[in-house]
């Protein structure tokens, strides 16, 4: 099977900013993307390590399928610097009728240490040109466990505002903590 290549509910499949560009999600990425998303379980809503295989059949049974739906409940993309994946994200949990979305976006865990400002805001200024530009949606936000607080900074300097704090909401190492939302409107 070819895995595809475009997503029918958008016009514009790539992203750019710089030398980055984010293009729907590649299947050869997809077990760079295993591998961080098991290195990084701790602050994703995954409870166990994807495998191989595991890996395999959500991109073939699941992420295939999001590329000719007019209304995708997910849109991912591999975020790529000069051709290489670095990192992949989109927008997930998609409400069409309400116009918003959560963003999702992970990168090479070797990048986490000393780029992480730098390709979270790359990343935010593409997929908010997608969302509002592209889909016309009304508003994005970001779920996290409250685990990364550099990650605020990143939100606040790329104009996010802090939206709810879902108190003791998940739990993590036997102990409850908190997940904050913040978000994004269309201006």
């Amino acid at each position: 099977m070819k895995f595809p290549t475009n997503y029918n509910c958008l016009i514009q499949n790539e992203f750019k900013a710089l030398d980055h560009k984010i293009v729907p999600i590649r299947y050869e990425d997809r077990l760079d993307i295993m591998k961080w998303r098991n290195e990084q379980m701790y602050h994703l809503r995954q409870d166990k390590p994807l495998t191989e295989k595991s890996q395999d059949n959500y991109f073939n049974g699941i992420v295939a399928k999001l590329f000719d739906q007019e209304k995708p409940n997910q849109i991912l993309f591999s975020y790529l610097k000069n051709g290489r994946c670095i990192g992949y994200g989109g927008l997930v949990h998609i409400n069409w009728i309400d116009k918003n979305a959560e963003i999702s976006f992970i990168m090479n865990t070797d990048l986490e240490e000393n780029h992480f400002h730098f390709h979270w805001s790359t990343y935010l200024k593409m997929i908010e040109s997608l969302a509002f530009e592209e889909l016309g949606f009304h508003k994005l936000y970001v779920y996290a466990f409250d685990l990364r607080s550099h990650l605020y900074k990143v939100l606040l300097d790329s104009n996010y505002f802090r939206d709810a704090i879902l108190k003791e909401h998940c739990s993590f190492d036997n102990k409850f903590i908190d997940v904050v939302i913040y978000s994004k409107l269309k201006s």
